[in-house]
Formats: C-alpha cells, sequence, structure tokens
C-alpha cells in the first residue's frame, strides 16, 4: 500500500488523489463536527475520541507499520505538544462561544495562516487566482459565522472570548497542519507517521477527561459519551489521515484550503440531518466558499 501510494508523488494522478482525499477530510471533518454538537461537554468528548482512536492506534504502531527513524521521536515530541495546545484552545473556545459561530471562525482562519506558513516552509507559490480564491474561501467563511451570529441568542461578553479563543484555535490549526506536513514528509512510511501520532496524540487528554468528569457533580452516563469518542475517533482517522497524506502528495496549502470546505458540508449535514434551515443569504455564502474553494484548486497559472 505504501509503496504504491508513494509511487504517485509528483504525478497527475497524486495531485488528483490529492483533492479528493483533502474533500473526503472535509466531508468527513463537518460529520466530526455535526456529532459533538450541543451533545456533551467539550473536554469530555475530546478525551472520548482521543481514547478510542489511540487505543486502535496502538497495536498498529508497535506491530503493523515499520518502525519510525530515530530522527522522527523529536518530530513526534513536538507534535504532541503542538496538538496538546491546539486541543486546549479548542475546548476553550467552544466551552464559550456558539458552536455555529465560532466553528466558521476557526476553519476560516486555519487556511488563510496555512498558506503563509507553506510559503515559509516549503517553498510554496500561489498564483493570483488562487489567492484570489483564498481570500474569497476565508471572507466568506467568516461573513457565515457573522450571519449565525446575528440569529444566536448568546451571553455577548462570553462570546466574545470565545471568538478570541476560536481565532487562536484557527491559528493553531495552520500550526499543526504545517507542521505535520513537514513530520509526515520526514518518515519513509507515511503510515508509520499516522499510526505513532494517533497513537501518542491519545495520551493525555483522557486523563484531563477523566479527572473532569470525576469531578462532577452531574456525571453524564459513560456509555453515550465512549460510544461518540468511538464514532469520532472512527471519523478523525480517515478525516486527519485523509488530509495528512494529502498533504504528501501535493501543496499543503492546495490541501488545507480543501480541507475547510468543510463549513459547506457541515450546513448540508444540518439540513439533511439535523431538519435545520439555512435561508438564501447562508445559500449564497456556501457557494462563495465552494467557488473560492474551486480556484484554488484549478487557478494555478500554467
Amino acid at each position: 500500500m505504501s509503496e504504491w501510494f508513494l509511487s504517485l508523488d509528483g504525478t497527475e494522478a497524486g495531485r488528483n488523489l490529492a483533492m479528493w482525499l483533502a474533500l473526503m477530510a472535509a466531508v468527513l471533518h463537518a460529520a466530526f463536527g455535526a456529532l459533538q454538537k450541543g451533545r456533551h461537554d467539550p473536554w469530555l468528548t475530546r478525551g472520548a475520541v482521543d481514547f478510542n482512536y489511540g487505543i486502535i492506534a496502538m497495536p498498529f504502531a508497535l506491530f503493523v507499520v515499520p518502525w519510525p527513524e530515530p530522527h522522527m521521536w523529536p518530530l513526534f515530541a513536538g507534535m504532541f505538544v503542538i496538538h496538546v495546545i491546539y486541543k486546549l484552545l479548542q475546548a476553550m473556545t467552544y466551552d464559550r462561544g456558539a458552536y455555529t459561530v465560532v466553528y466558521p471562525v476557526v476553519r476560516g482562519t486555519g487556511p488563510l495562516v496555512t498558506v503563509f506558513g507553506a510559503m515559509l516552509v516549503f517553498e510554496e507559490s500561489f498564483a493570483p487566482l488562487q489567492w484570489a480564491g483564498v481570500l474569497l474561501l476565508s471572507a466568506s467563511i467568516f461573513a457565515l459565522a457573522g450571519v449565525n451570529l446575528n440569529g444566536e441568542k448568546i451571553n455577548r461578553r462570553r462570546m466574545g472570548s470565545g471568538l478570541m479563543f476560536a481565532l487562536l484555535t484557527g491559528v493553531m490549526v495552520a500550526v499543526y497542519t504545517t507542521y505535520d506536513a513537514y513530520g509526515i514528509r520526514a518518515t519513509a512510511n507515511p503510515f508509520t507517521f499516522l499510526a505513532w501520532f494517533f497513537f501518542i496524540d491519545g495520551l493525555l487528554f483522557p486523563v484531563i477527561a477523566t479527572r473532569r468528569w470525576l469531578r462532577m457533580a452531574d456525571r453524564p452516563d459513560l456509555g453515550p459519551l465512549m460510544w461518540r469518542g468511538f464514532m469520532g475517533g472512527i471519523i478523525a482517522y480517515f478525516s486527519f489521515g485523509a488530509v495528512m497524506l494529502a498533504t504528501r502528495l501535493d501543496k499543503v496549502g492546495e490541501a488545507a484550503v480543501l480541507r475547510e470546505t468543510s463549513t459547506v458540508f457541515a450546513v448540508l449535514i444540518g439540513i439533511v440531518f439535523l431538519k435545520e434551515r439555512v435561508g438564501p443569504l447562508r445559500g449564497v455564502l456556501m457557494g462563495l466558499i465552494a467557488l473560492g474553494a474551486v480556484l484554488v484548486e484549478f487557478g494555478a497559472a500554467g
């Protein structure tokens, strides 16, 4: 599997596969968001998800994929710290702000910063039409957050704190996307990186969530929480795994932008499964987000 995958690097088939992997990541990321929406404490949900994908990854990391090269251990240590900071900020964001408002802010900030990070780290370049697509996509996502903000009955002061944490979380999305893209390119076998990523990344938050659960006066039932964590863990494998494989085959910035079409798929999931109403303005913004992604993917010169 890894040999076939690596043989696609630098080919047109590899570029096309990267595009579809990034879009798959977007759909699954939207499903992951819907799974969390309005259900459990975000700290508990994150702990349940991490516990499940860490346990599932452990036998693959230890017994299936090739052992990481020595130079990968410092990279894994850095990855662990970066993702802990990201998840702490994400939990504080969801704890303070309405999901329909802060989620688009996180997703709109991420690709904008990632494109600059990819330029610095990987020396990627983007055509003017692609830059227009990046700006259109991010601006439309922020506008969607604004529309959702006007529709929410919320504590404005608390929401201000939530928006601040949402922006910081978006920056950390860009940091981990760029760093992890470097990591998956630094090992001979990309599936070694993925297996060890999920194993290591699943170590801390279950401890944090367990301590939080034990301190609660009204503790939620563990059965539904762990089932949601299991489903979230499976989705995370394919969502994060897909976008990381896409960054191995093609531009990091393009993969990051395509992944943020998850906001469009999140709205579609809300319409079809959660019976939410969209309205014409949200529909227009969804179309602009999709148009921005198309410009990024197909707007390269030559």
